[in-house]
């Protein structure tokens, strides 16, 4: 009962601040000079009667009617770190692997241009010659004075492979020979680079230079990559800057891409790896890296008319053609001699396949689907036959046929299982080297 007279008066000195308020809001809106002091008269006077009203329905078993949170048991909670331990995995990444990292220019023989006059009027009868005398406007041409100059045409990236300056990039941006190339090193040496060898199925380049106990990367398994683990591009950021880093995510794998270049066509690249890391033309020929350091892929090129979208060559995919150049100074790639298109169920469907898995050899701009004295034309291979097998292995969108046989070596004796106007048969064929290019 006592508790209940006491709610009563707090209740009440409740009403009464109620009151109180609404009278003084009111006066207090009228006359703003004196809002300070009821402001005061309030807060000192009927809020600490207002405290006492959450004390008193708690008692009532009202419960927290203030709103007031109670304390939180912090040795329940784990700290928070990630974001400091993944800041210092990135920084030790790129500072494991930057040495390693060079950029490349390219320069070129270029035809000098110059302004030659041009006389618009000679071939006006002299009569109108003489009369204008001097007179006749002048005009300038360009042409070509038969003389070139060494000029820089463009540039990209590539990593140290071997501490006596054998470096890795891509095709597309070293696969010229009528170009020269010049190596910075990640400490400001400049070195003169020549090709060493190229893998043009996977675009891949390997340049040497002359040195010796160079800073060299740790190559990693792209096998064991993962969709959304952090990936970090580093390169010679759009040919303008020295070595440039940023940070993304896999957002992609078993990716089609095609990688272009400037005098060199292109060359179609299946199973890459895709990333949102900004890569831009100046980091093609650069790593691509895991928070470890170690490198899992070679940027390659960006989605045209797209944002966020970069691909990686495989790192797995170079380590045969790195071990075959240190070995013997070249790259043999297994050859088949077939250009195609990778059948899908939509392919098939539109194109009326019998099949909808595969690789349908067929020609393009670039040459005939077979090309002529090919291992595959050796074989009995034609166009529109359908590669469904090789060794077993079903071809698809997961295993493309170049992926495929790139896993041999030349000389390797393989069997193709095909389909020729809806029935199937199996042909022998010996891989070859790849012609250079």
């Amino acid at each position: 009962m006592g508790i209940f007279k006491e709610n009563k008066k707090f209740l009440g000195f409740l009403a009464l601040g109620l009151a109180t308020g609404l009278f003084f809001g009111g006066f207090i809106n009228a006359q703003p000079a004196k809002a300070n002091f009821f402001n005061d008269f309030f807060n000192n006077l009927i809020s600490p009667f207002l405290g006492g009203i959450s004390t008193s329905t708690q008692m009532f078993g009202g419960g927290n009617a203030t709103g007031t949170v109670p304390p939180t048991d912090n040795n329940s909670v784990s700290p928070y770190k990630p974001v400091v331990d993944y800041e210092k995995a990135v920084v030790d990444a790129v500072k494991k692997a930057s040495p390693a990292v060079v950029s490349i220019t390219i320069s070129k023989n270029v035809p000098i241009i110059e302004n030659c006059p041009q006389n618009s009027f000679g071939n006006l009868p002299p009569e109108f010659q003489q009369f204008f005398g001097n007179d006749l406007p002048q005009f300038s041409v360009p042409c070509d004075t038969g003389k070139t100059q060494l000029q820089e045409v463009g540039g990209g990236s590539g990593f140290i492979i071997s501490s006596d300056g054998l470096i890795l990039t891509n095709k597309h941006v070293a696969g010229d020979k009528t170009a020269s190339y010049t190596v910075f090193t990640n400490d400001g040496k400049k070195y003169n680079a020549k090709i060493s060898a190229v893998d043009p199925s996977q675009d891949l380049a390997v340049l040497k230079i002359d040195a010796h106990g160079l800073p060299t990367v740790e190559l990693g398994d792209s096998d064991a990559v993962e969709l959304g683990q952090t990936s970090i591009a580093i390169g010679n950021a759009l040919g303008e800057f020295r070595n440039t880093v940023s940070v993304g995510v896999i957002s992609g794998l078993a990716r089609t891409v095609t990688a272009s270049g400037p005098d060199l066509g292109s060359e179609t690249i299946d199973n890459v790896i895709q990333t949102d890391a900004a890569i831009n033309p100046g980091n093609s020929g650069g790593p691509l890296l895991n928070l470890s350091g170690q490198v899992i892929g070679i940027n390659t090129a960006i989605a045209q008319g797209a944002q966020s979208i970069g691909f990686a060559i495989p790192i797995n995919r170079a380590k045969r053609d790195i071990s075959s150049v240190k070995v013997s100074g070249e790259i043999s790639v297994p050859y088949l001699g077939v250009r195609y298109i990778v059948v899908t169920p939509d392919i098939a469907k539109a194109q009326k396949l019998a099949v909808d898995y595969g690789a349908l050899v067929r020609g393009s701009s670039d040459g005939p689907g077979v090309i002529i004295g090919s291992p595959a034309d050796k074989a009995g291979i034609e166009a529109e036959d359908i590669i469904l097998q090789v060794n077993n292995q079903k071809i698809d969108s997961d295993h493309s046929l170049g992926a495929v046989i790139s896993q041999f070596s030349v000389g390797d004796a393989i069997t193709i299982k095909i389909n020729r106007n809806g029935k199937e048969m199996v042909l022998s064929v010996k891989l070859e080297k790849r012609p250079v290019q």
